[in-house]
């Protein structure tokens, strides 16, 4: 009987490992196991980017959860104490998200499979959404290091998105970002808070800004170069 004192330990685990499963089970309906499981595991490896970042900077943070055609997300038990430290967190979603995706993308090209080059487009694709510059969105949190008044420019990126795909995910976005949206346009540097939080050398803005650019560009490159890969009837 002595594992009955291991549940309460083991609940946040059972939890986060059912959110998987009904997230596989969900995007199964409409795309089959194998892209469902790929698809889910590629979400996997972006929040664990997250999840060892935040450990890596000693952080408390719980195992990730996973809602079908939302996403996923870890939740930081502790905030991080600066800016800088936030953006490495946000950051290591995308950029190991991306290398998962370019796995999916060697294994196809190697094997000529477009099974793994389209799981390789929609990871590509699930990291650029990701970095744009909106919070609560992994960008606006990276790109907060140079300046929350940064979550502006999410505004016309969401705008254009909808244009071209409109989804319910994008107004959910939308709507969580209204607060996001309030505090950079009330946003005073000098205020001591923001002072504290978002004081760091310029030097670390410039790095955070070219790693931001940086990946964004190899995400769009590689989204095309997954797109002219596949048959045409999968485009």
């Amino acid at each position: 009987m002595k594992w009955i004192f291991l549940l309460p330990k083991l609940g946040p685990a059972l939890w986060s490992s059912f959110s998987i499963f009904l997230s596989i089970w969900t995007y199964a309906l409409f795309f089959g196991w194998p892209f469902a499981a790929g698809f889910v595991g590629l979400i996997f490896v972006h929040e664990l980017g997250h999840y060892l970042a935040a450990r890596d900077r000693g952080l408390d943070v719980g195992l990730p959860v996973f809602i079908p055609f939302i996403g996923a997300w870890i939740a930081l038990k502790e905030q991080p104490m600066n800016a800088e430290t936030e953006a490495y967190i946000a950051y290591a979603g995308p950029f190991i998200g991306t290398l998962g995706a370019f796995a999916c993308y060697w294994v196809g090209k190697e094997t000529g499979d477009p099974f793994w080059i389209a799981l390789a487009k929609s990871g590509f694709v699930l990291n650029l959404f990701n970095m744009i510059p909106i919070s609560p969105l992994d960008g606006g949190r990276i790109t907060a290091v140079l300046t929350p008044r940064a979550w502006l420019l999410g505004v016309p990126c969401l705008v254009g998105l909808w244009l071209y795909w409109p989804s319910p995910i994008l107004i959910l976005v939308s709507v969580l970002a209204i607060p996001h949206l309030m505090a950079a346009w009330r946003y005073d540097p000098q205020a001591p808070a923001n002072i504290a939080y978002y004081n760091v050398p310029n030097s670390v803005r410039a790095q955070w800004g070219l790693l931001y650019l940086g990946l964004v560009i190899v995400l769009a490159l590689f989204i095309q170069e997954a797109q002219d890969l596949l048959p045409r009837r999968l485009h």
